[in-house]
């Protein structure tokens, strides 16, 4: 795997400013794979100044061109799912199987979906004696995690382009061989130089240099809580548009009546794909308490099957923090019914799948987002109770309510404090809005709503 040695600048890999590298681990192993540059404040300076200096062409580009643009992005992004599959694998330690399902193949469709998007929008509309019209906010700074590293830039990167948007992307250094390859798709697809720009760094120097910048108009950011509050304190003194997908800790509502066994092993499943490093993922699963006993039984056998085929969290201080909170969990009177802290293997940065029993809503890993594969099951008495447990965090990203009679489960979702809510199992769907209430975030990615993000309004009056 041939990482590149310089930064994607205005069309070209060009060396950083400085020698200072990043390396890449293989979490599975702990090996070195590749070293990349180590972008300063400097190469974020250059990174913008070739955005702006693009961005009037793109902005003025028809929304034809554009999604022709994002239509050949996809094409190159299926000509390559195998290598995209294969690195992430590499550098994020994800079960291939699940690198190719998942890691590959949801960020193409993201991008199919925006170049139809860009194709088919409105972007001015009759509004009585008024012409409104929706033009592209600038030059959008964006800032990506780790955990989705694709579908993370693909998900900020093509509505950008599609609504006129030049961009600057600091993946995360966790991960930046992805980004890396998303580059040259970019590339590959023709779209023009300065449009998408590339700085691999580390947060608090690349990250840094990029909120602060003043040439960059919104700054697009998922991550954590914490770190979104530095964020958005640094866009709100400049007066600067921010969209931010933040933290979760997602309740999983089984009410009586549904498919018990279903709804906890699909909820299992949930919790441990990608390791358990999902924002989204569903944390806390209630249970009425007449089958509170039958739930956690279900679960901690569900969850002993995924010894063998979850794979390492990202790095040995991920490994360390999720540990931890087990620890947290067990001292504060939870009860391990499966997995725990104690190392599943000698090498690699694996952590067992973990379910705990007997919590309450008040415990911190009923109330912290852990971010690796351990869930809490929590009994409640009625559907009061379980709305209460349900909202009861300072997050609101997405949950899930399971019922026998779908209209129920459609009442209950209506009164969850969340932005996205799954019934009896519902499908991922690239085109509904994806975001948070409370301090899950602001603002929304996906489909239209995504798109929208990316858009300032202007009205002419006749």
């Amino acid at each position: 795997m041939k990482a590149h040695d310089g930064l994607y600048i205005d069309g070209a890999w060009r060396p950083a400013a400085h020698g200072d590298v990043i390396e890449v681990v293989n979490p599975a192993d702990e090996q070195v794979i590749a070293r990349v540059p180590a972008g300063d404040a400097g190469d974020v300076d250059s990174a913008v100044r070739a955005a702006r200096a693009a961005l009037p062409a793109w902005a003025a580009t028809p929304p034809a061109e554009r999604a022709a643009r994002l239509t050949a992005l996809r094409d190159v992004l299926v000509s390559r799912k195998d290598e995209i599959a294969e690195t992430v694998t590499a550098e994020l330690g994800s079960p291939l199987a699940f690198s190719q399902a998942v890691h590959a193949a949801v960020p193409i469709a993201v991008a199919g979906s925006y170049a139809e998007l860009a194709a088919t929008h409105s972007f001015e509309e009759k509004v009585g004696n008024s012409t409104v019209l929706h033009e592209p906010i600038g030059v959008v700074g964006a800032i990506t995690p780790w955990n989705y590293p694709l579908h993370q830039i693909v998900a900020k990167v093509a509505p950008a382009l599609a609504a006129g948007c030049t961009v600057v992307l600091k993946p995360a250094e966790d991960t930046p061989l992805t980004a890396q390859l998303f580059a040259e798709a970019v590339h590959e697809a023709g779209v023009p130089a300065g449009v998408f720009n590339l700085v691999t760094g580390l947060g608090p120097v690349a990250g840094q240099a990029l909120a602060e910048h003043p040439g960059v108009d919104l700054l697009s950011f998922t991550g954590s809580t914490a770190v979104g509050r530095r964020i958005g304190a640094v866009a709100g003194a400049a007066v600067k548009k921010v969209a931010l997908e933040l933290g979760g800790k997602s309740a999983n509502v089984i009410l009586p009546g549904a498919d018990l066994a279903k709804a906890v092993n699909v909820g299992v499943a949930n919790v441990m794909s990608n390791s358990g490093q999902t924002c989204s993922a569903w944390t806390r699963m209630l249970v009425h308490r007449d089958r509170y006993d039958e739930a956690v039984e279900l679960a901690a056998t569900a969850a002993a099957k995924y010894g063998d085929r979850i794979g390492p969290v990202v790095n040995a201080a991920q490994r360390d923090r999720v540990r931890g909170y087990i620890e947290k969990g067990v001292a504060e009177g939870a009860r391990l019914v499966a997995g725990g802290p104690e190392a599943p293997r000698e090498k690699g940065y694996f952590v067992s799948p973990t379910v705990f029993a007997d919590v309450t809503p008040d415990m911190t890993v009923a109330q912290e987002e852990i971010f690796g594969p351990v869930l809490c099951v929590l009994p409640y008495e009625d559907e009061e109770d379980a709305l209460r447990i349900a909202n009861g965090t300072v997050y609101g990203l997405a949950g899930a309510v399971w019922a026998a009679d779908e209209a129920e489960a459609v009442a209950f979702a209506r009164r969850m404090d969340t932005g996205q809510v799954d019934i009896n199992g519902g499908r991922f769907n690239p085109l509904a809005p994806f975001g948070g209430y409370k301090q899950s975030g602001v603002g929304r990615e996906l489909g239209a709503a995504g798109l929208a993000e990316y858009l300032q309004t202007k009205s002419l009056q006749f």
